[in-house]
């Protein structure tokens, strides 16, 4: 397939998220892309489309676009579920994905996709997690590889500012349920954290959860998470996240063991790089030493540095760095930002969060994706709904 200068995309969905990417692309944030075509289901769309990009063509089926050789590529801004399928079929049409975070709703349809762009490698597959562009967390991942803090012992991340009021529940039919939507916190305001925390931190080996369900809102699906992961060798996180908390946290330290890195609001972060392992400080403190710690007689610079980082970040300028970083990785082969085969990471840790709160036990992140599918499809099932899911 032949690709012009610039990558035209197919948008499939103008809801919020389809929208505001269409505007990065007409307000010049994305130099080498152009809309190539507009897809949505809902009538409405079309007289919207029709006035506010007239150049692109509108489609209310996304396969009749996929196959009007009007696209290079297409991003999925559609509910989580329809991920997968819509990356599969894009990817069968020798076109390239950007799916929509998260990749799917349970490893099962993720692996699918996965396995399939795999077979495809000369095509572009992408996911938009546009807080990997954020420069702050692109600097931490850095400082966290070169070892500067020393091997992690500890991670904790509190992101309780998704405050949510029942009215946003009650917007649309399909939001805060678990076959419309297939989960609450997890799979909808956190999936960023999720995938932040693993790509910086590393996946854990296996999760322990406390996870509360309608506990602050009349809904089906989770509004408060309690998780602790286990990495093996002593190393833990904590995860903790909820919708009902109005003046919220975000709040993400990784400890070392010789500094930490402590990350306040996603804007700025205190590091602290010991001179020495700390475990060879305390090793070397005698009792007069320890004296003067007590009395805070000890000068805390003969023991570490501390320096803070902020970086300013344009709202939009993320997304459309992804979209601009997908569109060279079309062109040129410019690495990705976000492969989309790391999508399923965030995916597997949030339903093994589910499982374990719905099992009571400690579940790897090996876990049995059947055993997940068929808790899932109960809640479906229970909730009458939606049809259950294969």
């Amino acid at each position: 397939m032949t690709v012009s200068k610039k990558v035209r995309l197919g948008i499939i969905g103008l809801g919020q998220q389809g929208g505001a990417y269409a505007k990065f692309i007409t307000d010049g944030m994305v130099p080498n892309m152009v809309i190539g075509a507009i897809c949505d289901t809902d009538p409405a769309k079309k007289e919207l489309a029709t006035a506010t990009y007239p150049d692109a063509p509108f489609y209310n089926d996304y396969i009749a676009m996929l196959e009007s050789g009007v696209v290079d590529a297409v991003v999925t801004c559609v509910p989580h579920f329809l991920h997968p399928e819509m990356g599969i079929e894009t990817l069968k049409r020798n076109i390239h994905a950007l799916v929509e975070k998260p990749a799917g709703v349970y490893t099962k349809q993720v692996k699918e996709l996965n396995e399939f762009a795999a077979s495809k490698p000369e095509l572009s597959f992408g996911i938009m997690f546009n807080q990997r562009n954020n420069p702050l967390y692109k600097k931490l991942k850095e400082i966290v590889e070169n070892g500067e803090i020393g091997a992690i012992r500890r991670s904790n991340w509190i992101i309780t500012n998704w405050w949510r009021p029942q009215g946003y529940y009650n917007s649309s039919e399909w939001r805060a349920t678990w076959g419309g939507e297939g989960g609450g916190v997890l799979v909808n305001q956190a999936p960023h954290q999720l995938d932040l925390w693993q790509w910086i931190c590393g996946v854990p080996k296996s999760v322990y959860s406390k996870v509360s369900f309608g506990f602050r809102r009349d809904i089906a699906v989770e509004d408060e998470v309690t998780a602790v992961v286990d990495y093996g060798d002593g190393v833990t996180g904590v995860f903790v996240t909820a919708t009902h908390d109005l003046t919220g946290t975000d709040r993400f330290e990784i400890l070392g063991d010789q500094g930490k890195i402590v990350v306040e609001g996603s804007k700025t972060a205190t590091v602290t790089r010991l001179h020495k392992p700390e475990r060879e400080l305390s090793d070397g403190m005698d009792m007069d030493d320890v004296r003067k710690l007590f009395m805070g007689q000890l000068n805390p610079e003969q023991y570490y540095t501390t320096e803070v980082i902020e970086f300013e970040s344009v709202w939009g300028g993320q997304h459309a760095g992804v979209l601009e970083n997908f569109a060279a990785n079309i062109l040129d082969g410019t690495p990705l930002l976000a492969p989309g085969s790391d999508g399923i990471n965030g995916v597997r840790l949030a339903n093994a969060i589910h499982l374990s709160a719905w099992t009571g036990k400690e579940v790897g992140l090996d876990f049995d994706e059947n055993e997940f599918l068929a808790e899932l499809n109960k809640r479906i099932a229970e909730e009458g709904k939606f049809a259950q899911r294969t």
